[in-house]
């Protein structure tokens, strides 16, 4: 596989496939969110048009980085999402870094968003679908956030069919910026569980597709059919 790691700022085209990786915390939050049974999510462009999606759709659960704010459900954590029962509803996500880098591939044939919790189902899901060029979104710190590079490559070895220990891959993002700004409390918004979380390998058995749909870049969860299957391009 032709695999390309690239931060946000390095997108100089729009890539035929993209992966957009947010460890800490943008796309492990998703993945909990489907797990406490959120239908979808919708990646806000801002913060503003975040509470304006939850003004217009009162049900619907707004999230965001950083401390609780007026108008927003819950923060960007999975040690706090995790116990929010979100069976059915439709959550808004506006992140630092993860969601920027979903909405600048937008039109992408195939993006996914990935982080350590859909590791190999992500992997599978670009196996399954023979995709040979695939454009990695390293978004956090402009391309250079350790965890974000070391679950790319990580995934990018299991997309080619590698055997890959995922000890030296978790360790750098155990190690990383913000795995230590999140244990020491620079970061708001945080449980103490959060690191830990975000480097769970394969917690979960789906990958996280996006798609443009009414003009907004919805994400879903994507259970990966057995390699027997033929998935659609």
């Amino acid at each position: 596989m032709n695999a390309r790691f690239l931060g946000i700022p390095e997108l100089a085209e729009v890539p035929s496939v993209a992966v957009v990786v947010d460890v800490m915390r943008a796309f492990t939050v998703a993945a909990w969110a489907f797990a406490q049974g959120a239908e979808k999510i919708v990646l806000a462009e801002s913060l503003d048009d975040a509470l304006a999606l939850k003004a217009r759709h009162p049900g619907w659960v707004a999230l965001k980085d950083g401390p609780p704010a007026p108008g927003f459900d819950a923060v960007n954590s999975p040690g706090l999402l995790r116990s929010v029962e979100l069976g059915g509803r439709t959550v808004v996500q506006k992140t630092t870094a993860g969601t920027v880098g979903a909405l600048a591939v937008k039109e992408a044939s195939l993006v996914l968003c990935a982080s350590f919790v859909v590791a190999e189902a992500t992997a599978q899901l670009l196996r399954a679908r023979g995709r040979d060029d695939v454009t990695f979104v390293v978004t956090g710190e402009d391309g250079q956030a350790d965890e974000d590079l070391a679950c790319a490559e990580y995934i990018a070895r299991r997309a080619a069919g590698a055997e890959t220990d995922a000890g030296e891959f978790l360790r750098r993002a155990a190690e990383s910026r913000a795995a230590t700004e999140l244990a020491e409390g620079v970061r708001q918004g945080v449980h103490p569980d959060d690191v830990a979380l975000c480097i769970e390998l394969d917690r979960f058995p789906f990958a996280m597709v996006a798609t443009l749909e009414d003009s907004l870049m919805v994400l879903r969860p994507c259970v990966v059919p057995s390699p027997t299957h033929e998935v659609p391009a």
